[in-house]
């Protein structure tokens, strides 16, 4: 999740929503690191766990990323989540729950539904403070300067 963090930080830096996602294969090496970038690509899709997706399946040579586990800082959305359990990630484990927007555990709750194709292990909560205290100052500023 330290490195989930570190790609996460990278995103506010620049402006982004900080969300960083990190995959790891099935031995626990990291085969792809990405942090949000909706706004410098101009691209509503291009979501942390999206890169790190297309990223992991580029360096496999596979659209199935079986066994691999994602990190990621928030909990995925609904776009996110549809297109884990697409890739076929065993296991999803975040940080910040998102009551909002989340997809997994709270919203929308895409593995719970009977269509869907595959349903990843999902752990929330790790590291839950410093992705929750990143996040929540990442939006506070932009409050404060509007």
């Amino acid at each position: 999740m330290d490195l989930a963090l570190a790609e996460a930080k990278k995103a506010a830096a620049v402006g982004e929503v900080p969300v960083g996602a990190v995959i790891v294969d099935p031995k626990g090496t990291v085969i792809a690191s990405a942090a949000n970038r909706t706004r410098r690509d101009s691209d509503p899709t291009a979501h942390a766990e999206i890169l790190a997706i297309r990223k992991a399946a580029k360096f496999l040579g596979n659209d199935r990323l079986v066994g691999c586990t994602m990190y990621v800082t928030l909990e995925p959305c609904a776009m996110c989540a549809g297109a884990l359990s697409h890739a076929r990630v065993a296991r999803i484990i975040y940080g910040a729950p998102d009551p909002k927007s989340g997809g997994t555990d709270h919203g929308a709750r895409v593995f719970e539904h009977a269509q869907t194709h595959h349903r990843p292990e999902v752990l929330g909560g790790i590291s839950e403070a410093a992705c929750s205290t990143l996040i929540r100052n990442f939006f506070n500023t932009r409050r404060a300067k509007s």
